[in-house]
């Protein structure tokens, strides 16, 4: 069965790699179109994540793309950078973190 939006933000929290965001104090503002169009944020701070839906006041990082790309972008079936450059994933504000982001969460 594949992934929904709402599983994988759930799913952030436990995939997340402290010691990769030491010292990181940001939020990242998830938009998603398509199938299941939402806004999501991830606040990382003091080791920890936390997800919320909605939309932040002041996200660092705003990451858009279409839910189903999403999903195949952090399970692994798409290359992020593959999908930055085609143009399916967008992205706004702090390019530095998006690299981070990449790093920061594991999915088994």
């Amino acid at each position: 069965m594949a992934l929904t939006i709402a599983d994988l933000m759930s799913k952030m929290p436990g995939a997340f790699i402290p010691e990769k965001a030491v010292g990181l104090d940001a939020t990242i503002q998830f938009k998603f179109t398509g199938a299941e169009p939402g806004e999501w944020y991830a606040t990382v701070k003091d080791g920890k994540v936390e997800v919320a839906q909605g939309t932040h006041d002041s996200p660092k990082m705003t990451l858009t793309a279409d839910s189903a790309d999403y999903v195949k972008i952090f399970t692994g079936e798409i290359d992020g950078m593959q999908a930055f450059m085609q143009g399916k994933l967008k992205l706004a504000g702090d390019l530095n973190l998006a690299m981070k982001l990449t790093q920061m969460f594991k999915i088994k």
